[in-house]
């Protein structure tokens, strides 16, 4: 009888070291699980983040389209005055700006230049 006492024990026995192996492996599993989900739920608002920078970037630069395509427009129309100024005549006075307006820039660079 203490044989059968001690069979019984042992097939009890290797049934509890058994389920304990298995609970370990599924504690093992639920927190590889859980950190999963966590690094998904880092990159899914990482990737929320990302759309909505894409999102303002997008609306700057066609905010800055737009004001180039007006400064160009401007630019155009002092380009359009100069040319009729210059079929004037005031053909003399124009030089003498625009060599006026070089001599300051340059005095001006070569100040800066050195400090």
């Amino acid at each position: 009888m203490r044989r059968a006492g001690l069979g019984e024990g042992t097939a009890g026995g290797n049934y509890g070291y058994a389920n304990s192996g298995y609970s370990v492996y599924e504690e093992e599993n639920e927190k590889l699980t859980e950190s999963l989900r966590s690094k998904v739920t880092a990159i899914k608002s990482l990737s929320i983040e990302i759309g909505t920078e894409v999102k303002q970037q997008n609306k700057i630069l066609s905010e800055m389209d737009n004001d180039f395509d007006s400064t160009s427009g401007f630019l155009g129309a002092t380009v359009g005055r100069l040319k009729t100024l210059s079929r004037g005549s005031q053909t003399k006075l124009l030089c003498y700006m625009m060599l006026f307006s070089l001599f300051v820039f340059f005095v001006i660079y070569w100040i800066i230049k050195l400090r």
